[in-house]
């Protein structure tokens, strides 16, 4: 199954995500089919810090991937 999750990056006590669809038996920062944004909760004020390609992600979701609780909660509030 196709699942949209976020894929760890970024230093120690500074985080850094990209959201991306992978194959649900993959590792969390493994192998991944396509990058479709990124999150930064560290961004300073004024930079973007939530990023998502959402013509990708409703063809990822037309074709059935699941999006994980967090990305979903992402989704919602960059769709406000």
């Amino acid at each position: 199954m196709v699942v949209i999750r976020l894929s760890r990056g970024g230093s120690k006590k500074r985080p850094f995500y990209n959201l991306v669809a992978a194959d649900s038996r993959n590792r969390r920062d493994g192998r991944f089919i396509e990058r479709l944004g990124f999150y930064n909760p560290m961004a300073p004020a004024g930079t973007e810090s939530l990023r998502i390609a959402m013509d990708r992600l409703t063809y990822w979701t037309g074709t059935g991937a699941q999006l994980s609780d967090t990305v979903a909660r992402l989704v919602k509030q960059a769709s406000k």
